[in-house]
């Protein structure tokens, strides 16, 4: 038997394929490398994620991590392969901290458009990403990410697991193993519904939104089936538990979700939230929950401050996810929901409230990192969550939103998210300058996930002049 580092122990008689696809599996927290190597880029405009510009230096990269990161040119580096960043931008890799990248049928998706999706978020940028609902057989994904089977950016999974019973004795989905294509919430906390026919995105009739808000207490899942649910995604090798608060009058909500933090703790299983309203994303924090995974986009944070307050001295950081409610347009000009259905305006509300809490929680000094919780593809995410963002966050913000934040929005920041001496070397090469125009993100040249580079493109020279 060999022991992970996350404690998971897997039987060593195996076939050959079974051992290359639990590689994945022996990486610790979630991250790790497939043919690490040294690498030197030279004549880089490098943004470090600190808030720290070096207008010309390099970096070096050994076994993976960074080596050093300084002005000038470095010394001779036997062995390593050099780029010529040529004064383009180099900057962390991105993070989308709440994705949902597995869709439809998961073998047929593995089979069929893996490959190509995860080629979309590198060439766009993203060098990790966590993906908030995962069927167990979903894992697969990151075996074969890790393993270098597939060319893609790490993956970081979590299981899904209900805090509640529907009104009426309903089971929900005890077992939070089902996958959702989209974390919007059915009833109570419990696994999202399928949409009635014709009807789309559960997002257009959310029951965390009034008048569907619930008037009822709904029932308590029993205390070890809960237990049992979190000790079986810590078997399966999960990276964090999901969970969706609805909060319902005298309901259990925050005890499920505190017994989920506390067993989870026991397992070094996080626990992460979705919560879209205000007295949802409170009863979250109560129960001591570790990534808040939205922005509260129902309820007025500017007539709250004592809200306000409470969130961010929490210590919890956030996800931002903006874009779900403003329109994605298609290439013929009409309005879109994240469905593809046409845009349901009756939300419109929340594209404008949920910015508006956003910078009252940054002023307040909470961390704030990227997410978007769409299945548009990586690089079309990207410019719809940065049109919601630009809206109260300078390009100066959104960069640390981008990098920093997002890898604290993945609990990861001690290995991801900035340039600096003994983190994972995820790095990406930026055709313009993101701290003038923040749109200049998505001009990726080159992208580098733990010192191997897995995308590169043929750039002209650099506009910005040196």
């Amino acid at each position: 038997m060999v022991k992970t580092g996350r404690g998971v122990l897997f039987d060593q008689r195996r076939t050959g394929s079974q051992l290359i696809a639990l590689i994945g599996l022996a990486f610790v927290a979630g991250v790790g490398t497939a043919a690490a190597q040294n690498l030197v880029i030279t004549n880089a405009r490098i943004l470090d994620g600190t808030g720290k510009v070096i207008e010309r230096g390099a970096i070096v990269v050994r076994d993976g991590k960074i080596a050093s990161v300084a002005p000038g040119n470095p010394a001779a580096v036997p062995g390593a392969r050099v780029i010529n960043a040529r004064g383009m931008t180099v900057m962390p890799g991105f993070i989308d901290a709440h994705r949902h990248p597995i869709q439809g049928n998961t073998a047929e998706w593995l089979q069929k458009d893996a490959a190509d999706q995860m080629r979309g978020f590198l060439e766009a940028g993203f060098t990790t990403v966590l993906s908030a609902i995962t069927p167990e057989e979903g894992l697969e994904l990151r075996k074969r990410t890790e393993s270098g089977l597939i060319k893609g950016p790490r993956i970081v999974a979590a299981s899904l697991i209900p805090l509640a019973r529907a009104p009426g004795g309903g089971r929900g989905n005890v077992g939070g193993r089902g996958a959702a294509p989209l974390s919007v919430p059915g009833a109570q906390g419990a696994a999202p519904a399928a949409p009635p026919a014709g009807r789309g995105d559960p997002a257009r009739f959310d029951t965390s939104r009034p008048p569907l808000r619930p008037t009822e207490p709904a029932g308590a899942i029993p205390a070890e089936d809960t237990i049992k649910a979190v000790d079986a995604a810590a078997r399966a090798g999960f990276d964090y538990i999901k969970t969706v608060m609805t909060i319902t009058p005298g309901g259990p909500e925050i005890e499920t979700l505190r017994l989920i933090v506390n067993e989870g703790k026991k397992h070094n299983l996080p626990t992460i939230t979705h919560a879209v309203t205000v007295m949802d994303t409170l009863a979250a924090v109560d129960a001591g929950t570790g990534v808040l995974v939205h922005t509260p986009h129902i309820g007025r944070l500017d007539e709250d401050p004592a809200a306000v307050q409470k969130i961010v001295r929490a210590g919890i950081p956030m996800t931002s996810t903006l874009a779900i409610f403003i329109p994605h347009f298609s290439p013929d000009n009409v309005p879109l929901f994240r469905d593809r259905l046409p845009f349901p305006w009756n939300t419109i509300s929340s594209a404008g409230q949920g910015p508006v809490n956003a910078r009252l929680l940054w002023e307040a000094g909470i961390s704030y990192g990227y997410g978007t919780d769409t299945s548009w593809p990586p690089k079309e995410s990207l410019r719809d969550e940065l049109r919601a963002l630009t809206l109260v966050f300078s390009p100066k913000d959104i960069v640390t939103i981008l990098t920093k934040n997002a890898a604290r929005s993945t609990l990861k920041q001690d290995q991801l998210g900035t340039l600096e001496p003994g983190k994972l070397a995820d790095i990406v090469i930026i055709n313009g300058d993101p701290l003038n125009n923040i749109y200049d993100v998505l001009n990726v040249v080159t992208t580098v996930k733990g010192g191997v580079v897995l995308s590169d493109k043929t750039a002209p020279a650099a506009t910005r002049k040196r």
